[in-house]
């Protein structure tokens, strides 16, 4: 037995009693986000796998890096809207959505690809030129 099973028509019951922005308050909890993501980082790497379905074009989606911050937006369209769910576990519609990278990141080192649904973006550690080791002269001071 699924328990979510019946979940359209209990919101629906909730919608009527509550009125409509009721469910607006709940979006976080009860909505996945969208795009899914899984991070992987290595200590000098990071890869971000994006699950956007559907695809047709690659204008669909939009990717920005801004130091430590990847950026997605776009739509997941699996071209059935018009037709009614009677289970509907994939997600879809316009997204923006902000993941914060677990360090700052090079911002002429990108590679981002698209296969089987998936985006698939590398990115590389930024290595600041004044992380560079400078040699500090220790003076004698004269004894008083």
């Amino acid at each position: 037995m699924n328990p979510f099973e019946h979940m359209d028509d209990w919101k629906k019951n909730m919608d009527q009693f509550f009125g409509e922005n009721f469910w607006g308050q709940f979006d976080g909890l009860i909505k996945t986000s969208i795009p899914q993501i899984n991070l992987y980082q290595t200590d000098h790497e990071i890869f971000v796998l994006i699950n956007v379905p559907g695809m047709d074009s690659l204008d669909n989606i939009d990717v920005y890096v801004d130091y430590a911050t990847l950026e997605l937006k776009g739509a997941i369209d699996l071209g059935l809207g018009k037709d009614t769910a009677s289970t509907q576990e994939i997600t879809e519609g316009v997204f923006e959505r902000k993941v914060h990278l677990p360090f700052p990141v090079r911002s002429d080192k990108i590679k981002a690809t698209y296969k089987n649904g998936i985006v698939y973006v590398k990115l590389h550690r930024l290595v600041s030129e004044t992380s560079r080791k400078n040699r500090v002269n220790v003076k004698l001071l004269a004894d008083e």
